[in-house]
């Protein structure tokens, strides 16, 4: 199996999830050292595991905790 990116981030308190000074494309390519095919490896690896736990996790719970609300596996444009 292939091992998490580990991205060097720096914490900063925000209205936003990331500094808007962090790219976080180069973030993920200096954690995969250089390498852009270990990068998009990585990326395709995280993809596919969150859309597996996304299926289990909408499998259990129950339509009235959702409230109606049904993921969406693939990103819609």
């Amino acid at each position: 199996m292939a091992q998490q990116l580990a991205l060097d981030i720096p914490i900063v308190k925000t209205d936003t999830q990331s500094p808007e000074s962090v790219d976080l494309a180069v973030s993920v390519l200096k954690a995969a050292g250089g390498d852009p095919l270990v990068a998009i490896r990585s990326l395709l690896a995280d993809a596919d595991f969150l859309r597996d736990q996304l299926w289990i996790a909408s499998s259990l719970m129950s339509k009235g905790i959702g409230r109606g609300w049904k993921p969406q596996y693939e990103r819609v444009s």
